[in-house]
């Protein structure tokens, strides 16, 4: 059974070979990229061929690249207001671009989009509006890059997203470039109005991030530790322009909010609690891949 799981999902830097081999003991078959995902950090081309090697030695195909830049407190940020960030935001996304070309990824490259989130004030709303414009600029700076290298960028529902932003990125840009991230627990987040929200972005649906939680934060849990309705999940994907990608479905989880995090530190897990933590996800996700695949 093909299921992709992030590379993350104890910590994000530093090399993820030890990851990728769990994982791939525990069964999952595909890897979405998040190494590094909320740094500035460049892949040099003998990286991203090592990284691709190690992949291969365990028998695991490259799905999607979580892409980074969409953090304002970065210096390489792709919708900084500050130009010359903004401009190495645009360079940053375009090594991740290459390093998905490079390992022969299936899938996207998904990105954070500024948005509105439930609860802006109307000043909140002013001061993101500039990040949304320069946004625009960077997406039209991205077209040749997407073009060259044949790379579509899926844009994310955000936590509490309002979605009165996201649409308007997809009114401006075709398919072919730009499409939809689905971020399950994003959009369970406060009054779970983005699982209603989804539906109107679903024929533009590439990539999915699919996690659970209580509503009250991005806690990242594995299915059926939260309150998502996963039947209602696996049939909006299965009615979305996802299904004919006929990509495995994808899941981005942290091992942080579950019982088997036995310290308060990533560098105290013990191997055995690892193991016991993707035996325990894998299961919870393959009851997702069921219902999905029965629909």
């Amino acid at each position: 059974m093909k299921i992709a799981l992030n590379t993350d999902y104890l910590q994000g830097t530093g090399s993820p070979e030890n990851y990728l081999r769990l994982m791939a003991e525990a069964g999952f078959t595909h890897v979405h990229w998040c190494h590094h995902w909320c740094t500035d950090f460049l892949y040099s081309i003998p990286e991203i061929n090592e990284y691709k090697k190690i992949m291969k030695r365990y028998g695991l195909t490259l799905l999607d690249i979580h892409g980074t830049g969409g953090q304002k407190t970065q210096e390489k940020c792709w919708y900084s207001t500050d130009e010359y960030r903004r401009k190495a935001g645009v360079d940053l996304t375009i090594n991740r671009m290459i390093m998905l070309r490079e390992m022969e990824g299936e899938g996207v490259l998904m990105m954070h989009p500024p948005h509105y989130r439930e609860g802006f004030s109307e000043e909140d709303r002013k001061e993101v509006q500039p990040r949304i414009d320069a946004m625009m600029r960077t997406l039209d700076d991205l077209i040749p890059a997407i073009e060259k290298y044949n790379v579509k960028i899926a844009l994310e529902n955000m936590p509490a997203d309002t979605f009165e932003v996201l649409p308007s990125y997809l009114k401006e840009f075709p398919a072919e470039w730009i499409g939809v991230t689905f971020d399950s627990g994003h959009a369970n987040m406060l009054s779970r109005e983005g699982l209603k929200h989804i539906g109107g972005v679903k024929d533009r649906i590439e990539a999915l991030h699919l996690h659970d939680n209580d509503t009250s934060g991005d806690q990242h849990q594995p299915p059926f530790y939260g309150n998502i309705d996963w039947a209602d999940i696996v049939k909006l994907i299965k009615e979305s322009s996802y299904r004919k990608t006929g990509r495995p479905l994808s899941f981005e989880l942290a091992m942080r909010n579950t019982p088997f995090y036995v310290e308060n530190l990533a560098e105290k897990q013990t191997e055995e609690s690892l193991k016991a933590y993707l035996a325990d996800a894998y299961t919870r996700c393959k009851k997702v891949v069921d219902m999905y695949e029965a629909l």
